[in-house]
């Protein structure tokens, strides 16, 4: 009992910091750009912010946690809020607001893979005692979450970013009709994350879009793994 409450705080204090920073990027991104387009409505709302807490969502971190935990990480925070009245091309000021966080994450995936990269290169880790041990693996789940946060996020279902993305490059009556069923978008999403553990033969659509392009972008990035 004392070895699996040991191993499950080690492995929480190495999940926390990469889960919590890939949303935090995430959501002030969207909050940035949209306040870059115009609308000022998430910067009013703290949401133009570095602090983790202004924009977890409980449910959508959890299910991160959970994920993260049995190696996809997949998970939201809360929406960041966008009054379109308030953006000048509404259409392609939506199609970038939607993009930037995944964006974010995928150079913040970079640029941990850049940092790791040239640690080991200068040999950082060479005998490193366990703090520099715990930074690279800080370093590894970093570029892990963020990779795969990023090819979640650019599936063209509601509420991901994708489909804001798609709704901004379709024409406006084509965006209208496939807006239309963002009501069902929630009840999808996760039926597609957790119907393929419980049901044997149900298509597995979240690993063939996100997973198998989020590792070939890793084992680029990570080549020594």
């Amino acid at each position: 009992m004392l070895d699996f409450l040991f191993t499950t705080a080690i492995k929480l204090a190495l999940l926390a910091p990469p889960i919590l920073m890939a949303l935090t990027v995430h959501e002030a991104a969207h909050a940035w750009v949209a306040s870059r387009c115009g609308d000022q409505t998430a910067r009013l709302a703290g949401r133009v912010s570095l602090n983790p807490l202004r924009h977890l969502d409980p449910a959508g971190t959890l299910v991160f946690f959970i994920t993260a935990w049995f190696g996809s990480g997949i998970g939201w925070a809360k929406p960041v809020p966008v009054d379109w009245r308030n953006l000048g091309r509404h259409r392609r000021d939506l199609a970038l607001i939607s993009a930037s966080g995944p964006v974010v994450n995928l150079a913040a995936a970079v640029l941990l893979a850049l940092v790791l990269n040239l640690m080991i290169q200068l040999g950082a880790f060479a005998g490193a005692g366990l703090l520099m041990y715990y930074l690279g693996q800080l370093l590894v789940f970093g570029v892990q979450v963020n990779t795969i946060l990023a090819f979640f996020n650019l599936l063209p279902l509601p509420p991901l970013d994708g489909s804001g993305i798609v709704t901004g490059l379709l024409p406006p009556r084509a965006a209208a009709s496939y807006h239309a069923f963002a009501r069902y978008g929630f009840a999808i999403l996760l039926a597609l994350i957790f119907l393929p553990q419980v049901i044997h033969g149900f298509p597995d659509v979240i690993h063939w879009l996100v997973l198998t392009p989020a590792r070939a972008l890793m084992a680029w990035l990570l080549p020594m793994l």
